[in-house]
């Protein structure tokens, strides 16, 4: 059975390359003698000789020269093979998966996204949009690395983060009388009437009114409609409603649709998004994606104990 290895081969081609045992050996850091070895147990592997040697070098014998031909991309291949699994042990290749409860069009999640692709090109980066409910499953089986959530984020089993926050935005119709202005305030909103979608982030945004809005037992009136958050903006230019976005949707536009920031007693109205990963979860891309959050937010978590 005819059996050789990378070594062998990369010491064969560098002899032919540099036409000497003695150079070739220079090159590649090794000992003549064991550069010699290993060329004659190749030779004898194959069963005919590579090289033709005298005291002027080597050259290659006709069978030797087309050994050559044929090693030398085996050798190329195994080396970018090699190079393709230490950068995927360092994070720096493979692939990371996100899970994702709001858009993307805008906003710190966009902008975090393209910095990370910019940075990390070999990364095949994958998303999934759904409720947060399908998003832990999917942690849960392994299926997403980290899911980044609208909202404070508190399961049992993942580690979960504060990452960043981003401004809350009030879509109008055109048409609205606070349509003319360059900011709302939460207090101009009570009597509205709000249009959400009862998928994410519908329900995180319906809590934010509820606690925002809500006087002397008086909830403010919100229509929960089954309908995604595109197709709600899409209409809502027609409609005597109004509707709540996270900066992330702003990105996107809608006809007959302007946002204008909200403000609270302190100033801009924010949300704060979450970062959702599974402690176990080894995949050496996660910890780099981590590792360039924490840096890009000045954040303070520490994940260092989870990936030893």
């Amino acid at each position: 059975m005819m059996s050789f290895d990378i070594r062998q081969l990369r010491y064969a081609i560098a002899a032919a390359d540099h036409g000497s045992f003695y150079r070739a050996a220079r090159t590649l850091d090794v000992e003549q003698s064991t550069l010699s070895r290993a060329i004659l147990k190749l030779e004898r592997s194959i069963g005919m000789p590579i090289f033709e040697r005298s005291r002027a070098g080597v050259t290659t014998t006709l069978a030797g020269n087309a050994f050559i031909r044929g090693a030398k991309p085996m050798v190329a291949t195994a080396d970018k093979l090699v190079a393709m699994m230490r950068a995927a042990g360092q994070g720096r290749a493979g692939g990371l998966v996100l899970g994702l409860n709001s858009s993307v069009s805008a906003g710190n999640l966009r902008a975090t996204m393209m910095s990370w692709c910019d940075a990390h090109p070999d990364v095949e980066v994958g998303c999934v949009e759904a409720d947060r409910s399908i998003l832990l499953a999917g942690l849960d089986t392994g299926e997403i690395d980290i899911a980044i959530l609208m909202g404070a984020a508190s399961h049992n089993g993942f580690r979960c983060e504060p990452l960043w926050s981003e401004r809350m935005l009030a879509a109008l119709p055109l048409s609205h009388p606070l349509a003319e202005r360059d900011v709302v305030h939460w207090t101009d909103l009570r009597g509205e009437r709000f249009l959400l979608p009862a998928a994410d982030p519908g329900p995180e945004i319906r809590d934010m009114l509820l606690g925002r809005l809500a006087v002397s037992s008086v909830k403010p009136d919100i229509r929960m409609l089954q309908a995604s958050r595109e197709t709600v903006l899409s209409v809502l230019g027609g409609s005597s409603g109004i509707s709540i976005v996270c900066e992330g949707s702003t990105g996107a536009r809608y006809p007959d649709i302007v946002y204008r920031a909200i403000h609270g007693e302190q100033g801009p109205a924010l949300t704060g998004h979450s970062g959702c990963w599974r402690a176990d979860n080894d995949n050496p891309a996660l910890r780099r994606f981590l590792e360039f959050i924490k840096a890009r937010y000045a954040l303070s978590f520490d994940f260092a104990q989870i990936f030893q």
